[in-house]
């Protein structure tokens, strides 16, 4: 991995390929390995940029003072693409990472050449009832370390509760352990997700829904319709008050969708790239 020396701390990324710009934004308590299977498959033809954002599975602890809410970690991306260079890029964005995504294009569209939202935080889904629990964070930021030191129970990471209820497929339990390194052994890592969770709010991203209907790049929904959490009516909803927006329905999938159907969204994506040039736009709001 690369290091990306920012304004916020040291970024660690993966950069493969060749081409157009795609960068992968994952979400919460995971890192960039999530879009692993996907991008074995774009890299022949595409640049894909995988960042570890400081969402609780990153191994270098930001500075003190960095802001790591959603709309600091939206900055952060900009920062990010300023140090490589990057005017503009499509983003590919899953889970809170497609929440972060939508920051972005919303707060700097003219950066956002296309947007590629997977299941996703929308509306009034940020965080999705299911993980509502999360909240308690906002009040007793200790509470992070509890959750993290019960994830050390191998059943209780695949239960519904946490890792278990994204994915159709069972998850590789090594990948699952080396996600939660970080937060059990680092309280500066627990602080930064802290900071995250404590600014997670569904103003946040029902305000972006309202922002997008001036979005004008092309925006392409790849939704797994059999996702319980993150419903494929709010990326209906969302992609029709666009000017520039479709969906894709990916089956067999559900929040993991890079996991779980790697090659029909590496197919999605691909076509979409290959179809719709980017373009500057314009936001509302």
């Amino acid at each position: 991995m690369e290091d990306a020396h920012l304004p916020q701390g040291i970024i660690r990324y993966r950069d493969t390929g060749s081409g157009e710009p795609l960068i992968f934004i994952h979400g919460l308590l995971v890192d960039s390995r999530l879009w692993d299977p996907a991008v074995a498959l774009l890299s022949d033809g595409h640049r894909c940029i995988q960042p570890d954002l400081p969402l609780g599975c990153h191994r270098l602890p930001m500075n003190a003072d960095a802001d790591l809410t959603p709309p600091g970690v939206a900055r952060l991306l900009i920062d990010f693409m300023d140090e490589l260079g990057l005017e503009r890029a499509t983003l590919v964005g899953n889970d809170s990472g497609g929440a972060i995504s939508q920051l972005v294009a919303t707060a700097h569209p003219d950066r956002v050449g296309r947007l590629i939202l997977t299941n996703s935080d929308t509306y009034s889904d940020f965080p999705p009832k299911l993980f509502a629990y999360l909240n308690v964070v906002k009040w007793f930021p200790s509470v992070l370390t509890g959750l993290a030191q019960s994830m050390r129970l191998k059943p209780l990471r695949h239960s519904p509760l946490a890792y278990g209820v994204l994915s159709k497929t069972r998850l590789d339990d090594e990948l699952l352990k080396s996600w939660l390194e970080p937060a059990l052994g680092d309280a500066a890592i627990r602080r930064d997700t802290a900071k995250f969770i404590k600014g997670v709010s569904p103003r946040l991203t029902e305000q972006a829904a309202v922002d997008l209907q001036g979005f004008r790049s092309p925006t392409l929904f790849a939704w797994a319709p059999e996702d319980r959490w993150f419903k494929i009516a709010n990326a209906e909803r969302l992609a029709a008050s666009m000017p520039d927006a479709r969906v894709v329905r990916i089956p067999g999938a559900k929040t993991f969708v890079p996991i779980d159907q790697p090659r029909r969204l590496a197919d999605a994506i691909a076509s979409f790239v290959a179809a719709n040039e980017p373009r500057s736009a314009t936001a509302a709001g």
